[in-house]
């Protein structure tokens, strides 16, 4: 009997008469999302540092916002570039593995030299200069290095076994967010100082950067010591059995419908646009929101704020906890727009009751409602937009400009921060709410939603 698993280092060959994709071990679907435990950890560092670090080199809180249009605006160039060239690209190290390994050693450099930018001797422009420019790279990297995960699964993975593959990425994203976050808090636990100097940053956050660092390159190393990609001849193979199991099934043969695919697109991402807009002002202002309500005060050379500044790692930990347990609920739902919109609605309870905490502790019961939001975005949308992709050639270039829906909101909720923050009387716990009210739209126009599989 012919065996439909294939181990960590093995691929099937391509025969003369072509098969389905077979079911992959469960070693091969942890080996293949096992490189984005550390790409996380990087994101993790990113989301919970950037608002603390700039602050600390002396902006204004009123233009954080504005540092925040470099990640989106990076991401939304360079994942559709990287699922463009790599559908083109094959080698002797696969077709997505190459962008993922040069993406993961510009990340690694970078993450050594942002969280030194305030301890170079520079004027105070030319340390947000420096700042801004490592931020643009470290982005542009972690987006080369965090795609090709998305697109493997879509290349390798077949349709009975991508919910699960994706649940193991979303358990693997949450848990490198877990170690990111908690990095600063850990190491001022230590001993490691957690104030500087006016204008320079902690060692505990450059600790955390450069430990950060050698994990991400070590995970990425594991997967691309461990995974072989299929080859274009092998993915021809199995699209042509697809095709004629269909037609021995009676069905026609499965092509790639490109109306409902771009129809299934836009509406998913109208959902994605009030989600990641909402998420955007979490990363931006939760330091100065809970800063202000539990340490009381936004003087960003004192104690308190950078003791605030490490519960925001704890919090967003918390965060990470919470969609690891809505994970594992949501598969429970009959109707996953119910599921979807019901995530939503209580991680925008959530992101409402922050700015009411006053206790440092009880922070930890919003955070793990904003956990259910964060669960139901990081799995639902890729799995309906992946499942309307089947059988397209060039997933990977589809799948790249949907990273447009999360990067465009972001840019635009970065550009638009500083105006809504004034108009909302320039309290950060007011756009905690604000972020909470666009969640509940988000969760209303998931209703729009056509996914014609069952």
């Amino acid at each position: 009997m012919e065996n439909n698993s294939i181990n960590s280092v093995s691929k099937p060959e391509v025969s003369a008469s072509p098969r389905l994709k077979p079911d992959l071990s469960s070693a091969t679907l942890w080996n293949i999302s096992f490189g984005f435990f550390g790409v996380q950890i990087a994101y993790a560092l990113q989301s919970a540092n950037i608002s603390r670090i700039f602050a600390t080199l002396g902006a204004d809180p009123h233009d954080l916002s504005y540092f925040w249009i470099l990640p989106p605006l990076m991401g939304m160039v360079v994942q559709p570039l990287v699922g463009l060239f790599s559908d083109k690209t094959w080698t002797r190290f696969g077709r997505r593995i190459p962008y993922l390994f040069i993406g993961a050693i510009v990340a690694v450099i970078v993450m050594c030299l942002l969280p030194n930018a305030g301890s170079l001797g520079l004027t105070l422009a030319s340390a947000m200069t420096f700042g801004l420019v490592s931020l643009m790279f470290l982005d542009t990297s972690i987006n080369m290095a965090m795609q090709p995960f998305k697109m493997m699964v879509g290349d390798m993975v077949n349709e009975k076994q991508k919910a699960r593959a994706y649940s193991i990425q979303s358990l693997l994203c949450n848990a490198g967010s877990l170690a990111g976050y908690v990095f600063p808090f850990l190491f001022t636990a230590i001993g490691i100082a957690n104030i500087a100097p006016e204008g320079e940053i902690p060692d505990t956050v450059k600790w955390s950067f450069y430990i950060g660092a050698a994990i991400l390159i070590l995970c990425v190393l594991y997967t691309t010591s461990k995974v072989k990609e299929y080859t274009p001849a092998e993915m021809a193979a199995f699209q042509a059995a697809a095709n004629e199991q269909n037609v021995s099934d009676g069905q026609t043969e499965a092509k790639f419908d490109s109306k409902h695919a771009l129809k299934v697109f836009i509406q998913v991402g109208i959902v994605q646009f009030f989600c990641w807009f909402a998420f955007m002002y979490m990363w931006t202002y939760t330091n100065g929101t809970i800063a202000d309500r539990v340490w009381n005060t936004l003087d960003t050379t004192s104690e308190g704020y950078q003791a605030a500044g490490n519960w925001v790692g704890i919090v967003f930990a918390v965060q990470a906890i919470g969609s690891i347990i809505w994970a594992a609920v949501l598969p429970m739902f009959k109707n996953v727009k119910v599921a979807y919109a019901l995530s939503l609605v209580i991680g925008g309870i959530g992101f409402v009751m922050v700015p009411f905490m006053t206790n440092q502790y009880a922070l930890f019961v919003p955070f793990l409602l904003i956990g259910a939001a964060w669960a139901a975005m990081l799995a639902m949308p890729f799995t309906l937009v992946t499942n309307a992709l089947e059988g397209s050639p060039r997933m990977g270039t589809y799948l790249g400009l949907f990273n447009c829906t999360i990067c465009i909101p972001q840019i635009v909720a970065a550009a638009l921060g500083g105006v809504l923050l004034k108009v909302l009387g320039s309290v950060q716990g007011n756009m905690m709410i604000l972020a909470g009210v666009l969640l509940v739209v988000g969760a209303l126009c998931v209703f729009i939603i056509q996914d014609k599989r069952k």
